[in-house]
């Protein structure tokens, strides 16, 4: 089995990365690894200049960009995807050594990453490029839209997914022609900034995206105070925070927070394809994701059956703290994230719920491992039953009715990411009535995650603004109108009486709606 060792990052390409963050003070700070818990890099921490000059930089750098040509910045973000691609492993080393991931699951954001890149790579001219829109009357009256760039985006990124994260939503808003002042997470800055590096390699201007580095308590109302858009991927209190900032200023904001996912699984399920699907839609990233399941409805006919499928599968899961590509789940990355867990978990069990599988930490595998962990009879009165936990937990609900189960499912504050596991009609039925951003059928959240046209985000207090598709590059711009009137004036030659001039416009108006089938 491939050693931690494999894992390693030299001296000399942490200064190279490091070197693109803007920096000038003395302050520093020290990243650690979860896979073993030693030290990474020592890494050079902004002031409050730095930022502003980050801002400066780049506001210089986005002029210049917003005249550069849709085609080259289409083969910039296609360049980025063979780029991506390529160097692979790299990528996957450092997403490992900070985030402390299975090797699968950090491949999900070299995935994602390089598909972004992609598909707005070939799509950007259709989004972006001037619409016709029909005008005030056929002919006489033309309308394009264009979409401008709104100028620099904040882009504050979170580090359970340090590579997609960092690059998803800053990639759209350069592709829109906006610069992008960015601070990534403390805790994984290097797989940030070695994307970005790959991003100069592509095409993109260097000064087109700027990196500050520190606590967002400190720098954090900077950036948005001088951004002229943000993008938030984090906890639904630091949300909160950040879009009543952002409407002090009058500036628009777009936020993936937290959520309390729910699975609801009908009678009729394949019991053992729905028992894997949950381990990918629970477990993957040990439940570090946004998206990841936390609670899930069981219709009573198959509950047992269910649960006992799921404990045993849990007792032959691989677990990897390494390199190797068959571990199913990785570590936890910090001592906070387990002592999250480790509460939610003893909480439960003194508030009377029961442990189907797991419930332990594991050092032994990694400093902050934690088992991945089944409750049932979770009661309302528990830590876990209505909070967020960000872990490999889970807590099953049997249920008798669908409409009961739906019901269950939407009674929660959140709305990010649902799944339904049963016969593919009845799923779909369901799936719309659930109030989740993305629903998956027969899938935890990859189906939603991974089809980069269809756009991402969370209802209710799970956020505002989409990312993915149209909706995604759009958020980063604004819709400009630009009319021409022809021959006759909006209100009507000068040599017709308003009167008369009216009622032919009514009889006009009359015989389109009767002719035309667009009227």
């Amino acid at each position: 089995m491939p050693d931690v060792a494999q894992i390693t990052v030299s001296p000399a390409r942490i200064a190279e990365l490091t070197a693109l963050i803007r920096a000038t003070g003395t302050e520093t700070r020290t990243t650690v690894t979860p896979l073993t818990g030693a030290d990474i890099a020592t890494v050079p921490v902004s002031t409050e200049q730095d930022v502003l000059d980050a801002f400066a930089v780049a506001r210089v750098a986005q002029r210049a960009w917003a005249r550069t040509s849709l085609r080259r910045r289409k083969r910039a973000l296609l360049r980025l995807h063979d780029l991506i691609l390529k160097n692979r492993e790299e990528l996957l080393d450092l997403v490992q050594l900070e985030s402390g991931k299975a090797r699968a699951h950090a491949f999900d954001e070299v995935l994602h990453t390089a598909l972004t890149g992609r598909y707005y790579g070939r799509r950007l001219s259709r989004i972006l490029g001037p619409h016709r829109i029909a005008g005030a009357y056929p002919v006489l009256t033309g309308i394009r839209q264009y979409h401008q760039p709104k100028g620099v985006v904040g882009l504050i990124t979170p580090w359970n997914y340090p590579l997609s994260m960092a690059l998803v939503d800053g990639l759209a808003a350069v592709a829109a022609g906006n610069a992008v002042v960015h601070k990534p997470d403390s805790q994984a800055p290097l797989t940030a900034l070695a994307i970005i590096q790959l991003m100069h390699r592509a095409g993109f201007p260097k000064d087109l995206w700027q990196v500050v580095s520190g606590a967002g308590s400190t720098i954090g109302s900077t950036i948005i105070d001088n951004s002229d858009y943000i993008c938030f991927t984090g906890s639904t209190a630091t949300g909160k925070r950040i879009a009543a900032q952002c409407s002090e200023r009058l500036i628009g904001c777009s936020l993936e927070l937290g959520g309390k996912n729910p699975m609801i699984v009908l009678p009729g399920a394949d019991v053992q394809k729905t028992v894997e699907g949950t381990i990918n839609a629970a477990f993957s990233s040990a439940g570090q994701l946004c998206v990841s399941i936390e609670r899930i409805y069981v219709h009573e006919s198959i509950y047992d059956q269910y649960r006992d499928a799921l404990a045993e599968r849990l007792e032959r899961l691989s677990y990897g703290a390494n390199a190797d590509w068959e571990a199913e789940m990785g570590t936890l990355v910090s001592p906070a994230q387990l002592a999250t867990i480790e509460k939610h978990v003893a909480d439960a069990i003194d508030h009377g719920a029961t442990v189907v599988s797991g419930g332990r930490a594991r050092p032994d595998i990694a400093p902050w491992f934690h088992e991945p962990t089944v409750l049932e009879n979770v009661p309302e009165t528990a830590l876990c039953f209505a909070e967020e936990t960000f872990g490999p937990l889970v807590s099953l609900y049997p249920y008798r009715g669908v409409g009961e189960a739906i019901a269950q499912a939407n009674d929660t504050v959140y709305g990010l990411n649902a799944s339904v596991w049963g016969p593919v009609r009845r799923a779909r039925k369901v799936a719309p009535r659930i109030q989740a951003g993305t629903v998956n059928v027969n899938e935890g959240f990859a189906a939603t995650f991974g089809s980069i046209g269809a756009p991402m985000g969370g209802m209710k207090q799970s956020g505002t603004g989409r990312r993915q598709g149209a909706e995604g590059l759009l958020r980063f711009t604004e819709s400009q109108s630009v009319g021409v009137q022809r021959l006759v004036p909006v209100g009507g030659p000068p040599q017709l009486s308003k009167r008369t001039f009216t009622t032919v416009l009514t009889v006009g108006l009359v015989l389109m709606r009767r002719f035309s089938r667009k009227a």
